[in-house]
């Protein structure tokens, strides 16, 4: 099985709803690393997964429409807590959506909300 791996940072903010979640009650940011994980167990004719030039434009579009936002006002997180554990499957479910490639049977996400704490969302295509 190969893997192929793309990271992105990118700062966003979010207030956590539904708890005393303490400091993380009211608005802050966060400077999260997006990391991209696409499997497969084929390389096309040309010794490669997929094409990488086109998986990084909708990395890229993924991470510009998330940037600098207020996630609590974003509708894909209407009347649900921005937790890490949601915007990891947001984030993967939207990529995986955009990678049409047969030869990609594994999706991952790994999201990092900073150095010590990250949550991540699988989508296995069979």
């Amino acid at each position: 099985m190969y893997t192929l791996a793309l990271r992105r940072e990118f700062i966003a903010r979010h207030f956590l709803i539904g708890g005393d979640w303490g400091p993380e009650n009211f608005p802050n940011s966060h400077h999260y690393v997006l990391e991209l994980r696409l499997k497969g167990p084929e390389l096309d004719e040309h010794g490669y997964l997929c094409d990488l030039v086109e998986v990084e434009k909708w990395l890229n579009e993924k991470v510009a429409y998330f940037s600098e936002k207020m996630l609590n006002e974003m509708p894909e997180f209407h009347e649900i807590n921005p937790s890490l554990e949601h915007f990891a499957r947001i984030l993967c479910t939207s990529l995986a959506e955009q990678i049409k490639s047969t030869a990609i049977t594994g999706v991952t996400v790994i999201l990092w909300e900073n150095t010590s704490a990250w949550a991540s969302f699988e989508i296995n295509r069979y």
